[in-house]
């Protein structure tokens, strides 16, 4: 195993999810607050670890693996968490079609890897906004408490929602893109 920053920053990103969890359910006043600041500085370290991995010519073949695979975790434990305490239809509807765009996007790419084609489905700019917004906004939304007199839950959501339509518009953008190969392959 390469222990490199990167990829250190990786490990933390996944090490951070059970601690978003315990802090999402103790009954205290502040865990809300520190749930949100913990994924916070985790989706932080989405962008660190890239950065560096690529500055520093630290990129690994396990950087690659990991690096996608703490992301979607993170993301998907914090879409359940806040369903779980917020089941109106919005919040269930945002993370419905989030946790569908990973898995199919997932799938799409390990399928035209397999063609040889994943270069026709890396990400996007599209797909770099629609991830900072919705980092933005989930960190919010497990933030929870007004703060400075400001909504932040509903702001959270707002920007969760607006993430959620990124989702669809970038998983629309790949599937053109792959299409012709997919059509095509036996």
């Amino acid at each position: 195993m390469r222990w490199n920053l990167p990829n250190i920053l990786t490990w933390l990103r996944i090490l951070a999810i059970p601690l978003v969890v315990v802090l999402f359910y103790l009954p205290v006043g502040w865990a809300d607050p520190a749930a949100g600041l913990l994924f916070a500085a985790a989706a932080v370290t989405d962008s660190l670890d890239g950065y560096f991995a690529r500055r520093m010519g630290l990129t690994s073949r396990l950087g690659a693996f990991l690096d996608p695979v703490a992301d979607k975790l993170i993301v998907a434990i914090a879409l359940v968490l806040l369903v779980s305490r917020d089941s109106d239809w919005i919040v269930v509807m945002m993370a419905g079609v989030i946790i569908g765009r990973e898995i199919a996007i997932s799938a799409l790419r390990e399928w035209m890897a397999v063609l040889g084609q994943r270069t026709k489905v890396a990400v996007s700019q599209i797909g770099k906004y629609k991830t900072i917004l919705q980092m933005v906004g989930l960190s919010m939304m497990l933030y929870r408490q007004d703060a400075l007199g400001l909504p932040v839950y509903r702001a959270g959501i707002a920007l969760s929602v607006l993430a959620a339509a990124l989702t669809l518009f970038s998983m629309i953008m790949y599937l053109r893109a792959a299409w012709p190969t997919l059509s095509t392959a036996d």
